[in-house]
């Protein structure tokens, strides 16, 4: 099983600040740095560094795209399908508070780029039972699971940022989940973990899915089966690349044959780690690290 993410590519802003800016009012910031970023670049790179094989779709700048590409390819990851475009490379402006919670604004670039035929000579090389990641920071969302799972891939969805087109996507097509409490709220109304995970039981039947709960820990469920694995006590610093930390570590120990169980640890605990350090791409953990 090969996997394909088709993710954005960003450049992140990012302020450390006091406490996040309210409505009106102006602050100023303790820090500024830049990182490489985008919900796709780090579950490719989280997935590389679990130790597997993952080809990111997606596309850069041509003026400013080169530190994203590299980054891909220092981490192991195949950039074969990434491409410029002559436009800016999508970026991302994140407030990071003194307890290391975030808030954040997406700017697309070259992430709303993405058309059919981009997407059809991607998918050209991927057959039935590969692996599909996909997020909602790239255009033609809906066009990428209608295609994806005409293929017979298995379609893993972190549907991040949620918005109509999340919504209006025929989600039925997806084989699992990777959601928050946040995300579980909008898609089924309900916000207690137990409420969220029997409605989407009941909504999506044949899909399996991954509740993430940051410092609570994370539950997995498939029909009848339920795990639950306790997050890894850290003091956080940053918690901008925890999701996708988690979301690529454990796809990458499921397509190297680990159990559900032991690839949801590992998870767990890699997301914990990325906690501890400043930044998205750079505060995932190798895997050298979690075992």
């Amino acid at each position: 099983m090969r996997i394909v993410n088709f993710g954005s590519l960003n450049i992140d802003k990012t302020y450390s600040v006091p406490h996040i800016v309210q409505e009106g009012e102006t602050i100023s910031s303790l820090d500024y740095q830049e990182f490489v970023g985008g919900k796709g670049l780090n579950q490719s790179i989280a997935i590389a560094r679990a130790g597997g094989q993952v080809w990111h779709a997606g596309l850069i700048g041509q003026e400013d795209g080169n530190v994203l590409l590299q980054a891909l390819e220092d981490s192991g990851v195949h950039t074969e399908f990434v491409e410029n475009r002559p436009i800016a490379s999508g970026h991302t402006i994140i407030q990071v508070d003194n307890e290391g919670k975030n808030s954040i604004i997406v700017s697309g670039g070259a992430n709303r780029a993405i058309d059919e035929l981009y997407i059809d000579k991607v998918l050209s090389h991927f057959s039935a039972g590969d692996l599909l990641l996909l997020q909602n920071e790239v255009s033609c969302f809906s066009k990428i699971i209608d295609k994806a799972h005409k293929k017979g891939l298995k379609i893993y969805l972190n549907p991040s940022p949620m918005d109509d087109e999340v919504l209006s996507a025929d989600l039925n097509k997806i084989d699992c989940f990777l959601i928050n409490e946040i995300e579980g709220q909008i898609l089924t109304g309900e916000k207690d973990a137990s409420k969220i995970m029997h409605a989407m039981q009941a909504q999506y039947p044949e899909s399996s899915l991954v509740l993430t709960l940051g410092a609570e820990g994370s539950y997995y469920q498939n029909g009848d089966q339920q795990i639950f694995i306790p997050s890894l006590k850290v003091k956080a610093i940053d918690t901008t690349g925890a999701g996708d930390t988690f979301c690529g570590y454990f796809i990458a120990n499921l397509t190297r044959g680990k159990i559900v169980e032991e690839s949801m640890k590992r998870a767990s605990r890699a997301a914990s780690l990325a906690c501890t350090v400043k930044g998205a791409s750079n505060s995932i953990p190798m895997r050298e690290e979690i075992y």
